[in-house]
């Protein structure tokens, strides 16, 4: 595989404000990033734990973390190469690019080398937004290594969620109103290995539309102007740069008219209204969403909807300026998420009225990290104390926040 380090520009991100300095110093960003790794990386696989107890990353019954979370501790990886290169560190940079490319590969060859046809449900692909989730972070990394086979597995993927499998026999997440199934995205195919076609109540959440938005934005500022597809391929592995924005657009327009409230975002729609049950990942993906769509377009009511989204996260979620920490099945990771979104707000948006709660949350999450460790539990705001239970999900809050937010 061939690889080339490009420079390191976010490609959405013309004007972008330079990273200001908020946490307590910058060698503590690495510190906690440094610490995270050595705790809940398998360096055999080079992917990660789920849990500080486990030796070994089998699989998804026995000590790995879950697939789609994985994505989010690669994106950690992507952070931390971009951090050393603005900081001028070629010694970290090339460490950090050789990190993230062991990823990769770690991943890749863990589920099944990133053939999202095979929905066997221990390395497989099993659910739509788990194949999303990945298709950002493919997109990403061609943004920033400039493989081209980056791009078109990200291609791949999108087309695959979106369109459906021919092998898996799904007709795809794409709720397409001409059908009557009512716009935006459905989460996932059922049964997974003979897929019923989908119906209009199926469940349509949160977690596959904004990334799916986020995904096609990305996607749109990476593909060549001049791509052309035949038209009627019933299951394309790539679109034109027009599909990527209008399919960003319209799935952006159903989810907010449907999921969003003012800043809030529902978890998602069965048969009856949005069912609201606040999730830090879906506020995050829903700024994320509409901050590239700002970007894109230049329409200022979308800065508008991240901006809500953002004082909906700060103002209602978080006890006393601390983010909420979720314990349910994975859910610990959404910290993670978040600060990958609220970068994008504060400094490709200049939206710097957030730096006072980022600042508050990093500088009381390391204070409060377990001194033997350097791992944070995710409960910012009480001392930390690491033990074999504890999950790698939560504990990727306060690098996650730290790489993105660089200290002094």
């Amino acid at each position: 595989m061939r690889i080339f380090l490009l420079t390191m520009i976010f490609m959405f991100c013309a004007g972008t404000l330079p990273a200001q300095n908020i946490s307590a110093n910058r060698s503590h960003d690495w510190e906690a990033y440094d610490a995270f790794n050595r705790t809940f990386l398998d360096s055999a696989k080079y992917i990660y734990k789920d849990f500080v107890q486990r030796e070994k990353a089998v699989d998804r019954w026995n000590g790995a973390a879950a697939i789609w979370c994985q994505a989010h501790f690669y994106e950690m990886a992507l952070a931390a190469c971009e951090r050393a290169k603005e900081e001028g560190d070629a010694l970290r940079y090339r460490a950090a690019c050789k990190h993230a490319l062991r990823l990769l590969q770690g991943n890749m060859k863990q589920y099944v080398g990133f053939d999202f046809d095979d929905c066997n449900i221990n390395t497989g692909w099993f659910v739509y937004d788990d194949i999303m989730w990945w298709t950002i972070s493919l997109a990403q990394s061609y943004r920033i290594f400039g493989d081209e086979e980056y791009l078109a597995l990200s291609e791949k993927s999108f087309c695959r969620v979106y369109y459906g499998s021919e092998k898996v026999g799904d007709d795809g997440s794409y709720a397409d109103p001409t059908r009557g199934l009512g716009g935006g995205m459905f989460w996932e195919w059922q049964p997974i290995d003979k897929p019923l076609p989908h119906k209009p109540g199926d469940f349509r959440s949160a977690c596959i539309n904004f990334p799916t938005v986020i995904a096609a934005c990305m996607l749109y500022n990476l593909v060549p102007e001049d791509r052309n597809v035949t038209e009627g391929t019933r299951y394309p592995a790539m679109q034109t740069r027009d599909f990527y924005l209008r399919t960003a657009r319209e799935v952006y327009q159903w989810a907010h008219s449907t999921l969003a409230d003012n800043g809030r975002v529902a978890d998602g729609i069965h048969d009856g209204g949005p069912e609201f049950h606040d999730h830090l990942y879906n506020q995050a993906t829903y700024i994320g969403a509409s901050c590239l769509l700002y970007r894109i377009t230049g329409e200022r009511e979308y800065l508008r909807n991240a901006v809500l989204g953002a004082n909906y996260v700060f103002g209602t979620m978080c006890r006393n300026g601390i983010l909420p920490v979720e314990t349910g099945p994975e859910q610990g990771v959404y910290c993670a998420i978040l600060a990958q979104y609220l970068r994008m707000l504060v400094y490709d948006c200049g939206q710097t009225q957030y730096l006072t709660y980022i600042r508050q949350n990093i500088e009381t999450g390391w204070k409060n990290r377990d001194k033997s460790t350097g791992i944070s539990d995710g409960f910012f705001d009480r001392p930390s104390s690491v033990e074999g239970k504890t999950e790698v999900y939560p504990a990727s809050g306060l690098p996650a926040l730290m790489l993105m937010f660089p200290g002094k």
